[in-house]
């Protein structure tokens, strides 16, 4: 059974960092894309990033160079360190993880076969 438990969400002013956290167990395919989608009232859901299993890492253009995501496979847990926060960075951020091989509609998969977390609010104040 795949289990996602998000931690590390709050409510940070403009400009500032927060770290997420993701302790993954379960999923056992030898190739698959683990990473971050945000769900924003009246927005669409967006894949934010993402790595898979050869440590190729992608990321939402609206969040380049201020978020970086990392796996620690000794620990199975998943991050992203969000900094110069902006108000619309707000949403509620979700850990996934699905199959290899589908490059930017990795968490629709990920999603469409239930492996993702219950989410972790984030909050950012201009």
């Amino acid at each position: 059974q795949v289990e996602l438990v998000e931690s590390g969400g709050g409510s940070v002013q403009a400009g500032g960092s927060l770290r997420l956290s993701c302790k993954a167990s379960g999923y056992t395919s030898d190739s698959y894309c683990i990473g971050w989608l945000r769900q924003a009232p009246g927005k669409e859901r967006e894949g934010v990033a993402d790595i898979d299993t050869d440590g190729t890492t992608n990321y939402a253009d609206s969040v380049k160079g201020r978020f970086t995501i990392s796996y620690d496979s000794a620990k199975n847990t998943l991050y992203l360190q969000m900094t110069n926060l902006k108000p619309d960075d707000t949403a509620m951020y979700f850990c996934a993880v699905g199959p290899g091989g589908y490059g930017g509609e990795w968490f629709l998969k990920a999603v469409q076969l239930g492996y993702r977390g219950q989410g972790t609010q984030v909050t950012v104040s201009s």
